[in-house]
């Protein structure tokens, strides 16, 4: 049974099959749409050093036919055949990339997959989708490397550019001018195309074709089936993650509105986003077979009472059954949250430098930097004046950055030309392209006679770090808060100190403890966020 693997998923070969004679298939379409599948051999600075072994419909084999481009077969767009026991020492790395063809982007193809056939049998199988890719017009899809032995890893990283662009980023050349040369080398009989593109060699053992009573049995020594075409429903992920915002909370918050016609549409007035949902985003379906996620203190349905929600309940044994409530979500989104204390930032979407606390990156994938972020001299001073300093760093680079701080339960905020006032103890990561500055409260009856927060603008996202699960309220002439629990509130709103300390009450020893407290006033639509905590 194949293996399904995820982006950034790695396994040795020698564990997934004893033979060294593999078959590699991908399959990628689009509506109007042209691909040009390749497969690049770099060397030990991941560099293409031997122009050789770029493995393209021009130059469809290397020098000793270690690696060789057989066309579509058995459902496949494009197939390779590798044979990794002839590979030359100089190479390290084979990358199977595809490229679109002419107008396009990379969000506009369907499901597809990268596949590996040992034998007639499938044994490995990456799946992706358009939603991963935004504006690239290329992807990197699989990668054979050697790292003591050969082992395969499901890349699924876009890039920026065509098959020009990618061969320049692999240290390649590409010719100004051969309007004659390819005419040349595709007349020359070392440049035809392999026999085994239409009908593999039974010691191949690559998948049969739809026609596979007319297509011979492998060699008896193999033993493998022959593998059988995919149909459209197989052609997606065995094991799909619900992908989707964080739920709106319960409590005390109004009861939502009809959800929002799409952007763009007539339809119903647009709708003030629940804390932590992308605005002007639905939440999207759970997949089939699949229930959505409840709201916060709301058990699923079909949750027998008594169960704590977020225990994984039991799938079947083994290991993959226990690990399975725990995989990585891809959403295709810049900022995924995979539970409600981590959150998946992809660098390698919206191209705009990630500022996260110092210290909150819990784990990387990719090519990521990461370096420090100052304030400045006068940021500094204004940061330690106000209590209102950030530590931060900067992170940059292709890959994605999980962030994290203490068990904090975490939410994305995406702004969109408007504003929201944070504290900055309650502030994980945001956008580099967010303008933030430190806003002063005035009020009377407290020492200092002004409160201090972090007023975030512009368009981007902030991650907003809480204690526990926080309630969101409507702002109203009647809104008071503690100003130790207030976590957020929208920066149209009118914030004024109210202090029940007196004169008189200063004379005796003892009062209630609540002594100042924030009013909240402004139009409708706006809101504040209180945490069951006291800071």
């Amino acid at each position: 049974m194949a293996r399904e693997f995820q982006r950034g998923h790695k396994a040795k070969i020698s564990d997934l099959t004893p033979g060294t004679d593999l078959y590699v298939g991908v399959q990628i379409s689009g509506p109007g749409l042209t691909f040009d599948i390749s497969c690049f051999g770099l060397d030990a600075n991941e560099q293409l050093s031997d122009d050789r072994y770029f493995i393209f419909f021009n130059q469809p084999k290397s020098p000793e036919e270690s690696i060789q481009l057989l066309g579509a077969q058995a459902g496949d767009t494009e197939s390779f055949r590798v044979t990794l026991d002839r590979i030359p020492a100089n190479i390290h790395k084979l990358s199977f990339t595809a490229t679109i063809d002419g107008a396009g982007q990379m969000s506009q193809v369907g499901p597809g997959y990268v596949r590996i056939v040992a034998g007639g049998e499938e044994v490995v199988r990456y799946a992706f989708t358009g939603s991963e890719f935004t504006t690239e017009r290329a992807v990197m899809l699989g990668d054979f490397y050697l790292k003591d032995v050969w082992r395969f890893a499901a890349v699924g990283q876009g890039f920026d550019g065509g098959l020009d662009a990618l061969l320049k980023n692999f240290g390649g050349e590409v010719a100004e001018e051969a309007p004659a040369a390819p005419q040349q080398q595709a007349a020359a009989p070392s440049f035809a195309p392999p026999p085994q593109a239409t009908a593999p060699a039974p010691s191949f053992g690559a998948p049969a074709a739809p026609q596979a009573s007319q297509v011979p049995q492998p060699a008896p020594s193999f033993g493998a089936p022959a593998a059988q075409v995919p149909t459209p429903q197989q052609q997606m992920h065995a094991a799909p993650t619900i992908a989707a915002p964080m739920a709106p909370m319960g409590g005390t918050v109004p009861p939502p509105a009809p959800a929002p016609a799409p952007y763009g549409q007539p339809g119903q007035p647009p709708q003030q986003p629940q804390f932590g949902q992308v605005p002007g985003q639905p939440v999207p379906a759970a997949p089939y077979g699949q229930q959505a996620p409840a709201p916060y203190g709301q058990q699923p349905p079909g949750m027998p009472q008594g169960v704590p929600q977020g225990v994984p309940q039991a799938a079947g044994a083994g290991l993959q059954a226990a690990l399975q409530p725990y995989k990585e979500t891809a959403t295709g989104q810049r900022w995924t949250p995979q539970n409600q204390q981590l959150m998946r930032v992809d660098l390698t979407m919206g191209g705009t430098p990630v500022l996260a606390r110092q210290g909150s990156m819990v784990m990387y994938q990719g090519k990521v930097d990461f370096s420090y972020k100052g304030a400045g001299f006068a940021g500094r001073i204004v940061g330690n004046a106000t209590g209102q300093e950030m530590q931060l760093m900067r992170c940059t680079g292709r890959g994605q950055v999980f962030l994290a701080e203490d068990g904090s339960h975490l939410h994305a905020i995406e702004l969109q030309g408007d504003g929201i006032c944070v504290s900055a103890e309650s502030v994980l990561a945001f956008d580099e392209s967010l303008q933030h500055e430190v806003r002063r409260i005035e009020g009377h009856g407290i020492p200092g006679g002004a409160l201090f927060t972090m007023q975030f603008q512009g368009t981007g996202t902030v991650i907003v770090k809480t204690h526990g699960v926080p309630v969101v309220l409507p702002v109203t002439p009647t809104t008071f808060a503690d100003c130790n629990a207030i976590v957020a509130w929208s920066s149209a709103s009118q914030v004024i100190i109210s202090s029940q300390v007196r004169l008189r009450r200063n004379a005796y020893p003892g009062h209630s403890g609540e002594t100042v407290n924030l009013q909240f006033r402004g139009a409708p639509g706006n809101f504040i966020v209180v945490q069951p905590y006291e800071v």
